[in-house]
């Protein structure tokens, strides 16, 4: 099975207040950057075929301090980049409330077409940031474990998807800053090991002793299983 380990960027002074979307030259402030130091310490034990980072400066500086030290090469993935809200980047988020779309993204996502010639569809953001996680699923094959280091509205729908949910039903997950959320890919189904997680261990991301390796099961546990 392949292990996708999901983690969002960390603070900047827009984060909150502001929609960032796709403003450039955006870097974590210094909150973020304990965040992501903080995040990075956490994951240190934690081997990665590979490091995939959306193209945006303030997931840049996230997976930069988790690559420190690494062998691994930061690899930049377009369509692991944050929705293209169009014309309502970098407006207050108490002002895009009183906008007759607000509801739409709130209670329908999936039919969000954001303003302006730069918006996008959110479905379009979903399909993207999902075909891009499975792409190098298969890329990297089912031994591997690699991280991606994305944003919470393409984070949650990538979640949405593995746990077979409708877009629209996507607003019920929350994804924080410099957050790890974890999802294992099988043959038939992909398992959500952990969302949202911004504290504990991570020793269960470390490989098993060769000995008591055996073949991952498709099957979910009934009764709800003894954990890991």
């Amino acid at each position: 099975m392949t292990t996708v380990v999901l983690v969002r960027h960390g603070l900047t002074h827009m984060t909150g207040p502001v929609l960032a979307g796709w403003t450039p030259d955006l870097h974590l402030d210094e909150r973020g950057q304990k965040q992501a130091a903080a995040v990075a310490e956490r994951l240190r034990p934690v081997r990665f075929d590979a490091l995939v980072s959306s193209p945006l400066d303030r997931c840049l500086d996230t997976i930069g301090a988790i690559a420190e030290g690494r062998d691994t090469p930061v690899k930049v993935e377009d369509r692991l980049g944050e929705c293209r809200y169009g014309d309502w980047t970098g407006k207050p988020l108490k002002e895009l409330a009183k906008d007759p779309l607000w509801k739409v993204v709130q209670q329908h996502p999936s039919a969000a077409v954001f303003p302006g010639p730069e918006g996008e569809p959110l479905r379009e953001t979903s399909n993207r940031a999902v075909a891009a996680v499975r792409d190098w699923n298969e890329q990297l094959g089912p031994d591997a474990t690699w991280l991606a280091c994305s944003h919470g509205d393409v984070i949650k729908a990538i979640v949405a998807d593995a746990m077979g949910l409708h877009l629209d039903q996507f607003q019920r997950i929350l994804i924080d800053p410099c957050s790890v959320t974890i999802i294992r890919y099988t043959e038939t189904r992909p398992f959500v090991v952990r969302t949202n997680d911004t504290g504990g261990g991570v020793s269960d991301l470390l490989p098993a002793p060769k000995k008591s390796r055996r073949k991952a099961s498709s099957d979910a546990p009934v009764g709800g299983g003894a954990g890991a």
